[in-house]
């Protein structure tokens, strides 16, 4: 798994606009795209610096947003930043927040049902 952080200054009383771009605009481009897992927006306390972190499948994945979705990105947020972002590429190494499970088709279906008999407290067995 491999991550894209990108940090930058925002300019005053920007960060709900940001928020809101990212959520509504990038966020469900992003999701289209081949090899995306996840999105993390980060605020520093003055609400003028923001970083994002996207999980990519394989480096290759980051590497093809990087050339192409990146530019269009940065087009929609322009007008929201005091400066030009930084962006680095990394490896994941180690993560207590992405553990992830694969579980076949067949048994992904079985889970919303798994989950209305646990919680009306009957016993279910799923094996994953």
């Amino acid at each position: 798994m491999f991550v894209r952080k990108v940090s930058v200054r925002l300019k005053p009383d920007s960060l709900t606009e940001f928020a809101h771009l990212m959520d509504h605009e990038i966020l469900p481009w992003l999701r289209k795209q081949e090899g995306f897992l996840d999105l993390i927006i980060l605020a520093g306390t003055d609400s003028l610096e923001v970083a994002t972190i996207s999980f990519w499948e394989h480096r290759g994945n980051a590497d093809a947003y990087n050339a192409s979705g990146y530019p269009e990105a940065l087009r929609v947020l322009e007008e929201l930043l005091d400066g030009k972002p930084y962006a680095k590429t990394f490896e994941v190494v180690s993560s207590t927040l992405h553990q992830v499970i694969a579980v076949p088709p067949r048994q992904m279906d079985n889970l919303a049902g798994d989950t209305a008999r646990a919680a009306a407290g009957q016993s279910c067995e799923t094996n994953f």
